[in-house]
């Protein structure tokens, strides 16, 4: 299976389970009028709560039934199908089938598309990264990329995840030794945004994307020094995406995450959590579905409670289809549905924090 490279190293912190009504046990005295985790973010005051998809189950008709439902997810984001490698897996010859397969589904559902991503150092094709570049060189290269891709999908992407994690996670956040970097220089990343506004649809929100920013570290006040310097110079960049890959035990605190929002706010870009799930280490128990619970209550209050966090995104929904035992051995059932496509308790933590502030 193929899966998004995101390694997460995130620090130690301990959840304390939180006193909202979702941690009562679960079973109301009367039903309730079912609504999606959309329906629920909208009235609460978000623009979305979505999920990921990648074409690997694309032939599962249960699985496609919720996610392009859009009660639950007003918004997705292909996993997969639009990194470099798929795109343009020859030279100046572009495929735009795995994308178009998330994208064409969602739009005839009257779901939104967030889009991910043009830069990225991972899933590179190998006439990208198998020869000697000049500099005048692979700018063209970058720019035709993206020229291609923003105009592929002009009318399909409210968010484009223009660059992704650029940042290492050394003790000073440098930024990441990759072929844009040692080629092109540091300037590779305004380029990008740059060619990112010429080329997409006036509108479209440009972000830039990285994990473990969620507290403010290091890796955060380096991600906010570029947006700091890209307003102050005029460079185009509109928001900032958390992508929140947690683990029970070692998540950020409610009050750590709100800080974050603000970190970014403050610099007059919005925040989205565009990547989260919560892993983990197995064997699964009772409780330990109670903590995950906790940290995607966490999360989204910390969306909602913010200034200008303006949705969730959830890195795919299922958890046969989860990214993280592959790269985590050990760990799993990151996401809010089982594998018997059952929603676990960490779906209801998510649905009655939304609902507590209807």
């Amino acid at each position: 299976m193929k899966t998004t490279l995101l390694l997460a190293a995130l620090p130690a912190a301990t959840i304390a389970l939180p006193t909202w009504p979702w941690n009562k046990p679960h079973g109301h005295n009367k039903p309730l009028k079912y609504s999606g985790l959309d329906v629920l973010a909208k009235r609460a005051g978000l623009k979305y709560f979505g999920t990921a998809i990648d074409n690997v189950v694309l032939d599962n008709p249960t699985y496609i039934s919720i996610a392009h439902n859009r009660s639950e997810f007003g918004q997705v984001t292909p996993s997969n199908g639009q990194k470099w490698m798929y795109i343009e897996p020859v030279q100046n010859k572009f495929n735009f089938t795995l994308g178009d397969q998330i994208t064409v589904p969602a739009k005839k559902k009257g779901q939104l598309r967030r889009c991910h991503n043009f830069v990225w150092h991972n899933q590179l094709p190998d006439w990208l990264t198998g020869r000697n570049w000049t500099k005048p060189e692979l700018v063209k290269v970058l720019e035709n990329h993206i020229k291609h891709e923003a105009k592929h999908y002009y009318n399909d992407c409210i968010a484009w995840d223009v660059v992704n994690e650029a940042f290492e996670d050394d003790a000073v956040a440098s930024l990441r030794k990759d072929i844009w970097l040692d080629v092109i220089g540091k300037e590779y990343i305004e380029l990008a945004f740059k060619f990112a506004r010429k080329y997409t649809k006036p509108g479209t929100k440009l972000y830039y994307n990285d994990y473990a920013i969620e507290r403010v570290n290091n890796k955060s006040r380096a991600v906010a020094a570029l947006v700091k310097d890209f307003k102050k110079r005029h460079i185009p960049i509109d928001g900032v995406g958390l992508q929140a890959h947690y683990t029970v035990g070692r998540a950020p605190s409610y009050d750590e995450q709100l800080a974050t929002h603000k970190l970014f706010s403050d610099l007059g870009v919005e925040t989205a959590l565009t990547e989260l799930d919560v892993r983990i280490q197995l064997p699964d128990n009772a409780t330990l579905q109670a903590q995950q619970g906790a940290v995607y209550a966490n999360s989204t209050k910390a969306c909602l409670d913010a200034d200008d966090c303006v949705g969730i995104t959830v890195w795919d929904f299922w958890d046969p289809v989860s990214w993280v035992p592959s790269t985590f051995p050990g760990f799993g059932n990151a996401d809010i549905w089982d594998a018997n496509f059952t929603k676990k308790p960490a779906y209801y933590a998510i649905s009655d924090l939304l609902r507590s502030y209807d």
